[in-house]
């Protein structure tokens, strides 16, 4: 079993200690996380800046308080938030700390890491650290899904269902005809349009996969047209309309979706993404052309 199937499989574990880490009020998320009513911003790098739309969307639609997502390179000079929430899992990416270094004595920040001694733990005012979900592989798995568990649950979600979906998610054969796809598209709404976004670099980054990721009420305006008899269009959070479902099926495509929880959704995308790797000769611990972290001006591997 490769790092990456390992990782993969320890998921429903470290959700149930991220949920219970996000639930006790002594704990340290209690303190660090932002507060009800404050103005937010949520910035990562890759997989985190994924995360952090998913959790922008769901923070707003919690009523918790204005909250806005960038990557660590893009966020806006001179706008003012009340705090800055940070999430790299190895605490050593460039961009990071770059956006930390400027926001000191500007603005309280508050990052979450799976690394207690990295340098963005000395950057931020808070750190939360998730070092039982950190991971040996270069593609993050357990980590992001991890992180968002956790963030969910401080916002108030119900999430007793979650475990239980991660495990049926595991035991489920893959469908063949998903592993000899050859183009997938993945759409979410609110929230788990960043789930998407995820799934999609995923099969990028693990199986090098054509895969395209898009709000799903955008998928008839134009990203319809690359479906066809290889391609799967897979549903995350809310189920598919019959009408787009007939038209889906009209190309030929394939609507993929199990219909349980999105980060349930995500694992079984990963276990895809590790199988269609397999079939084509990768090797998902180590991925073309990256590593676990980006250090620009440097050399050395981190998350």
């Amino acid at each position: 079993m490769s790092h990456t199937e390992a990782e993969i499989a320890s998921q429903p574990d470290c959700w149930r200690r991220a949920i219970a880490l996000a639930r006790d009020p002594e704990g340290p998320v209690a303190a660090a996380l932002p507060r009800m009513g404050e103005r937010v911003a949520v910035v990562g790098c890759g997989t985190s800046w994924f995360i952090a739309q998913s959790y922008a969307a769901l923070r707003e639609a919690a009523g918790h308080g204005e909250t806005d997502a960038f990557a660590a390179s893009e966020m806006p000079a001179g706008r003012a938030y009340d705090r800055v929430l940070a999430l790299s899992r190895s605490g050593t990416t460039t961009e990071v700390l770059e956006l930390l270094g400027a926001a000191r004595g500007r603005v309280p920040t508050t990052v979450v890491t799976a690394v207690p001694d990295s340098p963005v733990v000395d950057a931020a005012d808070a750190a939360v650290v998730l070092d039982f979900a950190d991971e040996r592989s270069v593609v993050q798995t357990r980590w992001a899904t991890s992180e968002l568990a956790l963030l969910r649950a401080h916002l108030g979600a119900p999430l007793e269902h979650l475990e239980a979906d991660g495990r049926a998610a595991l035991a489920e054969p893959l469908p063949g005809e998903l592993v000899a796809a050859g183009q997938f598209t993945f759409l979410g709404r609110g929230w788990t349009y960043g789930v998407a976004q995820e799934a999609a670099l995923k099969m990028r980054e693990a199986a090098g996969a054509w895969t395209e990721a898009y709000p799903a009420k955008e998928y008839r305006h134009g990203p319809i047209s690359v479906t066809g008899p290889r391609s799967a269009v897979w549903w995350l959070g809310e189920g598919v309309s019959d009408v787009a479902e007939e038209e889906i099926t009209r190309t030929g495509g394939r609507v993929a979706g199990y219909g349980r929880d999105p980060l349930a959704e995500l694992l079984v995308v990963q276990r895809l993404a590790v199988a269609i790797a397999a079939e084509r000769g990768l090797d998902p611990d180590e991925p073309r052309h990256l590593t676990r972290s980006v250090i620009l001006g440097g050399t050395g591997t981190g998350a």
